[in-house]
């Protein structure tokens, strides 16, 4: 079978690996030449991936059978629809049902709609006075998003970004003026307080297989502090759940990407590939903050490492409408990812730069490597201005998991790169597990 991998970042070489580990020839476009990727892949088309026209054209000259689409971008663009009109299996979904994150208004009115639980206090404005009559009304406690997609980069929230109302308002008032986003439009939600957890899920319209939980980390620098970023690392634990969350906070979270999955199946949009939800842990359980049509990233790295079941085996499922006769098999183990980015990343990160990865001495260690964000030429890998690969450690706790990829990043060299080292390590997780218990009694 020949299997077509969109994208380029380390969420798509952790797609792409676990593709290999099966009998599949691996393709690839992106729009920039990972070596991990590169390495992997029978051919590879280095091509923007929203050119619709030229990525159905390559599908068809190498004769690909199966699709999996990495960024949210393509999925917009209407690259999913496009290989589907040409009868090549494609395990993400259509423009129609990845609205549910492309624009974010309608992943709210979809919820209000079908009384789906878990929903905010929210409201969308093109009007900036309106737009600050309600931030008045909630009074300045708001998360301000544009409803289009930003790259993670776009939500600012009250005490982290924002400082009382009439910040906030000036922010939506720039959404809206500057079309961040691509549209001027803002969305305005009450600020939900606890921790944020995400539950990534195979669907085929019907039935989703959920995989751990897993907590990203959005902020640059230790102790959650400095600017938002797209993700500098992340964990998992051995139980599928997080040390701060119980078993009835997880089933809650899948309960509510089911109902979704209904809802978007009976409004005629039905969903088929990985459902990723972005949840706020509450003191009143799981709040939903964003809804991804695609697998997280850092989150992929945690979750698809730990796959036994044939990855390939479960996309053909979600495509075809069978997921309800597979069983899914994982390894029972802890993981830690941290991501390894150039300095000034999150402001003006310094592009150009070399890094030096010793792979073996990665792997010896117990790591595995993925590649992010790189360019390799003459033999050598640079950075660009977003990250540019991660190293993750598994094992069945997870501050072994820690110390493994930390021993796995100093194989990594360079004399302009950062990482946050704090992810993962005992006392950030028990200042989580401090926090819930602080917000519960």
């Amino acid at each position: 079978m020949n299997v077509l991998v969109i994208g380029g970042g380390a969420r798509e070489h952790a797609i792409c690996k676990a593709v290999c580990t099966g009998e599949a020839d691996l393709y690839a476009v992106m729009s920039n030449v990972n070596p991990g990727i590169r390495r992997l892949a029978t051919d590879f088309y280095l091509q923007r991936e929203t050119a619709v026209d030229k990525v159905v054209e390559y599908a068809r000259r190498r004769h690909i059978d199966l699709a999996i689409v990495g960024p949210e971008a393509p999925e917009e663009a209407g690259v999913t629809n496009a290989l589907a009109d040409e009868d090549i299996a494609v395990a993400s979904p259509s423009r129609e049902a990845a609205e549910i994150e492309t624009n974010k208004e309608f992943m709210r009115s979809l919820m209000d709609r079908h009384r789906v639980p878990g929903t905010l206090k929210t409201r969308a404005f093109s009007d900036p006075v309106k737009a600050r009559e309600f931030i008045e009304l909630l009074d300045g406690e708001v998360a301000v998003k544009p409803v289009g997609l930003t790259g993670g980069k776009g939500v600012r929230v009250a005490g982290d970004h924002l400082h009382g109302v009439a910040d906030a308002a000036d922010y939506a008032r720039r959404v809206i003026e500057e079309r961040i986003g691509g549209g001027s439009r803002v969305l305005i939600e009450e600020k939900a307080v606890g921790e944020e957890f995400t539950v990534q899920a195979f669907c085929d319209g019907l039935t989703i297989l959920p995989t751990p939980a897993v907590q990203d980390h959005k902020r640059l620098l230790p102790g959650d502090a400095g600017p938002n970023t797209g993700g500098m690392g992340s964990y998992s634990h051995a139980s599928g759940i997080l040390p701060f969350m119980d078993r009835n906070d997880y089933e809650g979270s899948v309960a509510i990407l089911q109902r979704l999955v209904d809802a978007l199946r009976d409004e005629g949009r039905p969903y088929h590939g990985v459902i990723y939800g972005q949840f706020m842990l509450t003191a009143e359980g799981p709040k939903v903050i964003e809804i991804n049509a695609r697998w997280g990233d850092p989150e992929a790295m945690n979750v698809l490492p730990l796959l036994k079941t044939d990855l390939v085996k479960l996309c053909l499922a979600m495509v075809d409408g069978t997921m309800s006769r597979k069983k899914m098999e994982m390894h029972r183990l802890s993981t830690v990812c941290k991501y390894v980015v150039p300095e000034g990343y999150g402001s003006k990160p310094l592009p150009g730069i070399q890094i030096k990865v010793d792979e073996r001495a990665i792997e010896e260690a117990g790591g595995q490597l993925f590649f992010a964000s790189v360019n390799e030429r003459d033999g050598g890998i640079y950075t660009t201005t977003s990250r540019s690969l991660a190293v993750v450690g598994l094992a069945e706790q997870i501050s072994a998991a820690e110390r493994m990829c930390e021993e796995g990043l100093g194989h990594v060299r360079g004399g302009h790169i950062f990482i946050r080292h704090d992810i993962g390590t005992p006392a950030l997780l028990q200042q989580r597990i401090d926090h819930m218990r602080s917000l519960r009694c």
